[in-house]
């Protein structure tokens, strides 16, 4: 549309005579488009963008639509048409539809505003929530490529969250067929996406999604969101199978954003465009162009490796964009390659007599070399914005590798684009996005968040998946790295949210602090979908926070999660696809207790990583690891004010030992141990195993 419709003079003298034209970054003001889309798919049962919506002067909807072609045909109306029809309605009947949009809105506003019939979900329908919402999405598994649908392919991560939740479920109720039967979904679906194009393997990272079912030829944004929620599932299927594979994935997205998208201060912009122009001066830019290869290119650039390298990704003279009959319809990529393997490195490896390891070195060396002449083309645009959300997520994912990567086997060799940093570096860069946010966009004084950067705070406020997803993102910082600064802030933010964006009496979240009334509508969001919803991810940060601090404070949590949970039962009950991480909080608050391991000792010392490191190599969404240094005065004031037990359970710790770890479910503790293996085997033990200590 930008196009054919809004640079075409005719057009642009249409609505600069008739209407006052309003251009809205939906990332920027998700609340403002969160309003006009729900608006759209409520009154013809879809939506999508580029978004078209006609409003009164007070803002209210008369009309509107997704994509327009700029004259009458497909059998729709054109954009010009639409522009004439509506001008005439409203010189007519402005009236009749002043009234008719006030009631839509209305309409709108009683529906989305879900309320709890009860304080909380009925237990059948907690316990069993994972169990059904697995079962559908089994149902939809594609056997041959991986994901769970059809093309067009997202990699939609609270999938494979529900499923890896789900499976560690199974296996721990003794059902070992059933587990490892959504785990092998898990990680065949993990590894077509790896090998396919919608992985770059050039650059690392991963594209928005697929327009063909074999995860071949994407459309080709990177989004910053993908690649945070990507990282930690290859990072969780790691922990679980043991397989550096999914270690080498995760470092290969967190590599590429260290690289291309962490700003000078540590801050991580928001995402790359799909298109770019083909050279230098071109006066157009093409989807992919920054990505795609010719066969001639490949061979010019590799020489005598070219063969090796062609036959490994597919690449045809002809253009490989032929797989499926869905992958390049109007033959924008004939010529073309986009880079896919077809068959895994050992197989590969074999055929050319060469060992895993020879051939895997060759392969890295032309990705290098390649990756050198492509640094030389005109770059997609980068959208340098910094959204609170996102950076949440990808604060996550990087504090999270710190620790989970110690566990890589010790001979794996890692090649290009994959850099190989010690894990402990990946730390350091949450840590700079968490205070590049502090320092930039929240306000120590009022708790207020503002929901993104550039060149300054937004005039936006903070919404609620910005405090989620942040919260979500401190509390991995504190359980990876240790410092009490960022579970602090985790329960201040907290605190602010429950403020901004609680129906205390109606139970869950809504989306906006209701302070704006240009914003017609306050929803309460619960769909899982490319990102989770803010109140799935709250429901968790609750759970969470109800195991770190004590008595009145952590059953407040839990009421509070409760009550969110009980808001969505019908969802829960009728589309439980729509919610898979939800269905995750709804089971871990069905857990009778939390498990619990305490960490205490000087967190500087060798022997405490050391620990902390065991700990998180072994995969346990119901567990909390709490990091504790006696010795350090300020952090046991945190604790006699926020938890006595857990400050009185690190004093007692051993005084002659850098790292002493208590295994303790609902405050009921194991023995303490200080040995690494005596330690595993304690976290090996099924839950509830613990003793009175």
């Amino acid at each position: 549309m930008e196009v054919e419709s809004f640079e075409n003079e005719e057009v642009a003298r249409m609505l600069n005579d008739w209407f006052v034209s309003i251009k809205v970054d939906r990332e920027e003001r998700p609340d403002v488009d969160k309003v006009y889309m729900t608006y759209v798919q409520a009154l013809y049962g879809g939506g999508g963008w580029p978004l078209s919506v006609f409003l009164s002067p007070s803002l209210k909807p008369l009309m509107g639509g997704t994509y327009f072609p700029p004259d009458d045909k497909y059998g729709r109306p054109g954009f010009k048409t639409v522009l004439r029809k509506v001008k005439e309605a409203w010189e007519n009947k402005s009236e009749m539809l002043e009234k008719g949009a006030t009631l839509a809105i209305e309409q709108l506003s009683e529906a989305l505003s879900t309320t709890a019939n009860s304080r909380k979900l009925s237990d059948d329908l907690s316990e069993n929530s994972t169990e059904r919402c697995a079962e559908q999405l089994a149902s939809g598994y594609d056997p041959k490529f991986g994901g769970f649908g059809s093309a067009p392919k997202f990699p939609r991560p609270v999938e494979a969250n529900l499923m890896l939740y789900e499976s560690k479920k199974l296996m721990e109720n003794g059902k070992v067929a059933e587990a490892n039967t959504y785990l092998k979904m898990v990680c065949h679906s993990l590894q077509c996406m790896a090998r396919g194009g919608v992985h770059d393997h050039i650059g690392g990272g991963f594209h928005r999604y697929s327009v063909d079912e074999c995860w071949h030829v994407p459309h080709f944004e990177k989004m910053l969101y993908d690649q945070g929620q990507l990282a930690n599932v290859y990072l969780d299927t790691f922990l679980i199978t043991q397989d550096n594979f999914y270690a080498s994935v995760a470092r290969d997205i967190l590599d590429y954003l260290r690289r291309d998208m962490v700003g000078k201060e540590g801050e991580i912009y928001s995402a790359e465009d799909a298109d770019s122009a083909e050279y230098e001066g071109a006066s157009r830019k093409k989807e992919g162009a920054f990505y795609i290869w010719t066969s001639k290119e490949v061979e010019d650039i590799l020489g005598d490796s070219a063969s090796l390298f062609k036959s490994h990704y597919y690449i045809k003279s002809s253009g490989n964009c032929d797989l499926s009959r869905m992958s390049d319809p109007h033959n924008e990529f004939k010529g073309q390659n986009v880079l896919i393997e077809k068959k895994e490195v050992p197989s590969m490896a074999v055929k050319s007599g060469l060992s895993v390891d020879e051939y895997s070195h060759v392969l890295g060396s032309c990705r290098q070399r390649l990756f050198d002449v492509r640094s030389k083309r005109p770059r997609p645009h980068l959208d340098d914005k910094v959204i609170v959300s996102w950076n949440g997520l990808a604060i996550s994912a990087f504090a999270r590798a710190s620790k989970i990567l110690k566990a890589e086997a010790k001979e794996s060799k890692l090649y290009f684009p994959v850099v190989g940093c010690d894990p402990s570096d990946y730390l350091d860069v949450a840590e700079k996005a968490a205070s590049f946010i502090k320092s930039k966009l929240y306000d120590t004084h009022t708790h207020r968040l503002q929901h993104s950067f550039r060149n300054g705070p937004s005039t936006a406020p903070g919404f609620l998946d910005d405090h989620a997803f942040l919260i979500s993102g401190l509390l991995d910082l504190y359980e990876y790295g240790g410092k009490t600064e960022w579970l602090s802030w985790a329960i201040e933010l907290q605190a602010a949210q429950d403020e901004l964006f609680l129906d205390k009496e109606g139970g869950g979240y809504f989306n906006t602090p209701g302070e704006d009334p240009s914003v017609l509508l306050r929803v309460k969001e619960d769909y899982d979908g490319a990102e989770p919803s803010g109140n799935s991810v709250s429901a968790i940060n609750l759970i969470r926070l109800s195991s770190l601090v004590s008595s009145e404070r952590s059953d407040n949590y839990k009421r509070t999660a409760e009550h969110l949970l009980a808001v969505f039962e019908k969802r829960l009950k009728e589309q439980i696809i729509a919610v898979p991480l939800m269905c995750c909080a709804a089971d871990m608050l069905s857990e009778p207790c939390r498990k619990q391991v305490v960490l205490a000792g000087d967190k500087s010392s060798s022997e405490f990583d050391a620990m902390v490191a065991a700990v998180h190599a072994f995969y346990d969404p119901n567990r909390m690891v709490i990091l504790i240094d006696p010795s350090d005065k300020d952090e046991m004031e945190f604790w006699d004010n926020n938890n006595a037990n857990l400050g009185l359970i690190a004093k007692n710790s051993s005084k002659d030992k850098k790292a002493t770890a208590h295994v303790c479910q609902d405050f009921i503790c194991s023995a303490p141990v200080t040995d690494l293996d005596a330690l595993r085997l304690l976290l090996s033990k099924k839950t509830g195993s613990t003793s009175s200590s």
